[in-house]
């Protein structure tokens, strides 16, 4: 069966409906499906074609931040040296972090933690490769592998977002040192 192509217009609403649930779960952890249909511009019933319940947005909204997050790594390790790089991509973990906890508070206990669990292995994969980066320039400690970092990074999903706003640079950069290789 050929694959079938979506409509431009589907295609922006879509992006639109998931561009405001994100902007929506920066700012809280309840997301109320009108208000994101109507913030969008789109119908509810738009809104409910693309996304028939609360959970497949967040879901989506989810999977779309760690693409980014895995994405982002890539074209990091291309063109900075391994220690930007880890920095400049900590960075945009305490961004995925903040919609994480939206999400996670907004989803059920069990859901949440499938979720996470089931994405865990792309970011890994994602840390391996700044890591082996940082070990071919001689930046990055060999004795640290992708568990380690999942397993420090993890406080940021435990933060509020008033403690995150105020310590989540501090500590990632704590945890870059720890990575780091001292001369």
């Amino acid at each position: 069966m050929p694959e079938r192509r979506v409509r431009a217009d589907a295609a922006v609403n879509r992006a639109k409906i998931l561009e405001v649930a994100r902007e929506q779960l920066e700012t809280s952890e309840e997301l109320r499906l009108n208000a994101v249909a109507k913030a969008a511009g789109v119908g509810q019933g738009t809104l409910y074609r693309h996304f028939p319940t609360r959970e497949a947005l967040l879901v989506e909204v989810y999977r779309a931040d760690v693409d980014e997050l895995v994405e982002a790594a890539r074209e990091l390790v291309a063109v900075q040296d391994a220690v930007t790089a880890m920095r400049c991509w900590l960075d945009r973990v305490a961004d995925y972090a903040r919609i994480k906890r939206g999400v996670l508070a907004a989803l059920e206990p069990t859901s949440g933690a499938e979720l996470t669990s089931s994405h865990a292995s792309r970011i890994g994969d994602a840390i391996t490769m700044l890591l082996e980066a940082g070990r071919a320039e001689g930046s990055m400690r060999v004795d640290v592998d992708e568990a380690d970092v999942l397993l420090l990074l993890g406080f940021l999903s435990r933060m509020t977002n008033e403690q995150a706003a105020s310590r989540a640079s501090h500590l990632l950069g704590v945890l870059l040192d720890g990575v780091r290789v001292r001369a």
